[in-house]
């Protein structure tokens, strides 16, 4: 995997820039604060709107790595990048409930597609001891993404009238990123093995610390979009504020992971990936119960952050030992990797049905409390060599 030959920053800053897209599938967390308002929906209701987006990541995860073993990575994105298209397309011309859950369906199987495509696509413009910190760069530039979403929700609401009409702008960009990759050379290493299989995949479950590793990424990304959607919820419900000014609360979630995962990338060139996850989680563990307690805008926000910050590296930290454990497996570990980010179609909807059954966002903590867990006993028992 490693190349014998330097890379341009030509071929690296395009497929950085699929990052960016990437970090779409965020908007959903806006989104359903707006669209619970907009349709009258109940939390339950609103909880499976993010499922819309990531349970594609369960269903199609491993026949996309099975695709790009076929066509190739880059191939593999294009694809990906049409299907967001389509669905950022589709609220321009018409917008109610069926559309809100299509858009978000569509945005989910380009994203997934693009996860599982696009992070293999980038061990093969950088060096593989490069690795963890290039992919922490593209981590840094989907919060970027991911962090303008409120904004721009935000300002369409006020400015546009309405908080949808920021769809279009998303569909001009993911326009601009797959014209600039479709321009871009780029040399793929290819797997000795030319055909996979599901099965072939789905068994490297059966290696401990895959599946140890597999279990953290679903933890990692209910953490976050967990966070995503509940952190406006606490702003409304603990303090009374209006619902566009608690979007911003988000903002802050996602300003405090950028720079998270822009700290952390020179952090990771420097420290080993444990150290960094163990420190980091034991940071998140302590405000994650700190959470629990404040009722303040200013507490609230706070630790917030801190959650953001310590988090905002950790999904990198995951899949980058993954694929340096078996870099020769890159399009099936990213495969079943990626598999685990429907941990953000699991833990919203269970998010919504404890804060109904708590009558408050307690309950939604309390689902967030145990992917933290989990990923702090994760932090200790990973293991970053190959031989068992």
């Amino acid at each position: 995997m490693n190349r014998s030959h330097p890379v341009s920053k030509g071929k690296v800053v395009p497929v950085l820039f699929g990052f960016f897209i990437m970090g779409f599938c965020d908007l959903v967390g806006i989104s359903v604060t707006y669209a619970k308002d907009m349709f009258g929906w109940s939390e339950t209701k609103a909880g499976f709107l993010p499922s819309m987006v990531f349970f594609w990541f369960l269903v199609l995860s491993v026949p996309t790595a099975i695709l790009a073993n076929k066509i190739g990575r880059k191939n593999t994105v294009m694809i990906s990048m049409l299907f967001t298209f389509i669905g950022m397309l589709i609220p321009f011309f018409i917008f109610n409930e069926i559309t809100c859950y299509l858009a978000f369906g569509l945005l989910g199987i380009g994203n997934t597609i693009l996860q599982v495509s696009l992070n293999p696509l980038l061990t093969n413009v950088v060096k593989k001891e490069k690795l963890t910190s290039s992919l922490t760069a593209g981590q840094f530039i989907k919060a970027v993404s991911s962090f303008l979403g409120p904004l721009v929700a935000g300002f369409c609401s006020l400015y546009l009238g309405s908080w949808e009409k920021m769809f279009p702008i998303y569909a001009i960009i993911t326009l601009i990123s797959s014209a600039w990759l479709y321009l871009t050379r780029i040399e793929e290493s290819r797997n000795k093995e030319k055909s996979l299989s599901f099965g072939h995949i789905v068994s490297l479950l059966g290696n401990s610390k895959i599946l140890l590793l597999f279990l953290g990424i679903l933890c990692i990304v209910g953490l976050d979009v967990g966070m995503n959607i509940v952190t406006p919820k606490l702003l409304i419900e603990r303090t009374g504020m209006e619902i566009e000014s608690a979007g911003y609360g988000t903002s802050w979630y996602f300003a405090a992971r950028t720079l998270g995962t822009f700290i952390g990338a020179f952090l990771l060139a420097r420290v080993s990936e444990k150290f960094y996850f163990r420190v980091n989680m034991s940071i998140v563990l302590l405000a994650l119960c700190a959470l629990f307690m404040v009722s303040t805008q200013v507490s609230i926000l706070t630790m917030v952050s801190i959650i953001a910050f310590a988090a905002s590296s950790i999904f990198a930290v995951i899949y980058g030992i993954a694929l340096q454990l078996y870099p020769e497996k890159a399009n099936e570990i990213s495969g079943l990797m990626i598999t685990g980010v429907a941990g953000g179609a699991v833990i919203p909807p269970l998010m919504g049905i404890t804060a109904d059954r708590f009558g408050n966002q307690t309950g939604s903590l309390l689902i967030i409390g145990l992917c933290v867990i989990y990923l702090f006993i994760c932090s200790f028992w990973i293991k970053t060599t190959r031989s068992s």
